[in-house]
């Protein structure tokens, strides 16, 4: 069991706010640090501002026992915990300046013994970035890359490897992979996760930790890119790809991934560029797998088109934003991006279904666009566009669609 009675976590989004509620249910105070006064205003009523099945009722139990709460600033603590954003910027390089802005909001209430880890996903060498960013904030400590061992402060790199939907489960069931600055840096990081982390705790350094990370999402996304040349060309072919993918998946030794609209989330469209800026001469692979997972929300509005051109006003039921099924999350997703082509280019009337958001992207509120029912506008449709697989979605049958025009970028229905 850890040492650590207090945890401070910053960034309270989809890794943060659940990896709170569960330290949170194991004992341990936790304080949540965001810079969204809403945020913090929602966690501290017990009322998650993010979609995940069972979060509800963990946060409301954690925060009526006292054991979470939420502010703006951050308080001394045990142990640190930084889950912010680490997107790239416009030339696909990493950019960690949410990183470096994390640090320096707990760089005042460090104290000799803290622990500092860092779960964002980032390229490598962040984590030794972020011992020097305390460094200069804090003189009056040590830290590994100065005083490696005899550091008055731990840090180490645990990224988050968890699946939208079910991540209470997965942050408990899954191994965890722990890179230190040091070896004690590192033990000091597996006693804190041990607390409620039932599969294996594996150490390592802290650069395999972080290539480790990108690594794995860099292999998903190549994969998909096969599938999706493969939906490409069987498109012309006038071949199923899924049928065809479930024959060539017979065999023992392939395991073919599903195809798509493309590839979204803050993970996969976005780690493996952080491999690409630290060897962009011998990441050629991973380079075409993103061009060819860039380029399918291309080919589907292109679909789009050649099935508008058969209407004088067509009407487009566009199902799903989010970047995955029953999530609400839209970040990179290729769902929105296909909707706002659709909506540039005037390619009919679009009645867009997102049953898990309250609310468009101001991307498509700009183009004048709002949410639509699912059962109108399916019905209305001449064309029905299917983005993501959503249960509601699945649950309408195939009967609705009779007489229309149905894209379907999942495989489903």
């Amino acid at each position: 069991m850890s040492g650590v009675r207090s945890v401070g976590v910053v960034g309270l989004g989809y890794i943060g706010l659940p990896t709170s509620v569960v330290f949170a249910d194991h004992g341990v105070d936790i304080i949540g640090i965001d810079v969204n006064p809403a945020t913090v205003d929602s966690i501290n009523r017990g009322e998650p501002h993010i979609v995940e099945p069972q979060l509800d009722v963990l946060l409301r139990k954690v925060v009526e026992s006292g054991k979470l709460r939420a502010t703006l600033t951050a308080e001394a603590a045990d142990a640190f915990i930084i889950a912010v954003p680490t997107p790239f910027r416009d030339n696909h390089e990493p950019d960690l300046a949410y990183i470096e802005a994390a640090v320096k909001s707990i760089a005042p209430v460090l104290a000799k013994g803290n622990l500092i880890v860092l779960e964002s996903t980032a390229p490598v060498g962040a984590t030794d970035r972020l011992s020097e960013w305390l460094a200069s904030s804090r003189p009056d400590l040590t830290f590994p890359h100065q005083a490696g061992e005899l550091s008055d402060i731990r840090v180490a790199h645990c990224p988050e490897r968890v699946l939208p939907g079910q991540i209470l489960r997965e942050l408990v069931e899954n191994d965890r992979i722990i890179g230190g600055l040091t070896p004690k840096c590192g033990q000091a990081a597996s006693d804190l996760y041990r607390v409620f982390v039932r599969g294996n705790v594996k150490l390592t350094d802290a650069r395999t930790a972080e290539m480790a990370k990108l690594t794995e999402n860099a292999f998903r996304d190549v994969n998909i890119a096969f599938a999706n040349e493969l939906s490409v060309i069987c498109d012309r072919l006038g071949i199923n790809v899924w049928e065809l993918i479930g024959l060539a998946n017979l065999h023992p030794r392939v395991n073919i991934l599903n195809p798509g609209p493309g590839v979204g989330g803050h993970c996969i469209a976005v780690d493996p560029w952080f491999i690409v800026a630290a060897d962009r001469e011998n990441s050629r692979l991973i380079q075409a797998a993103r061009a060819v997972n860039d380029g399918k929300p291309h080919f589907v509005v292109d679909q789009v088109r050649q099935a508008a051109a058969k209407f004088d006003q067509p009407r487009i039921a566009c199902l799903g934003l989010a970047y995955k099924a029953n999530v609400d999350d839209l970040r990179e997703s290729p769902a929105v991006d296909i909707v706002h082509m659709l909506a540039e280019q005037k390619i009919g009337t679009l009645l867009v279904v997102e049953p898990h958001v309250d609310t468009l992207p101001k991307a498509l509120t700009a183009q004048g666009l709002t949410l639509s029912d699912y059962a109108q506008a399916v019905d209305s449709a001449d064309i029905v566009l299917l983005l993501v697989d959503h249960a509601l979605f699945l649950a309408g049958g195939r009967d609705a669609l009779n007489g229309k025009i149905v894209i379907n970028t999942r495989g489903v229905l």
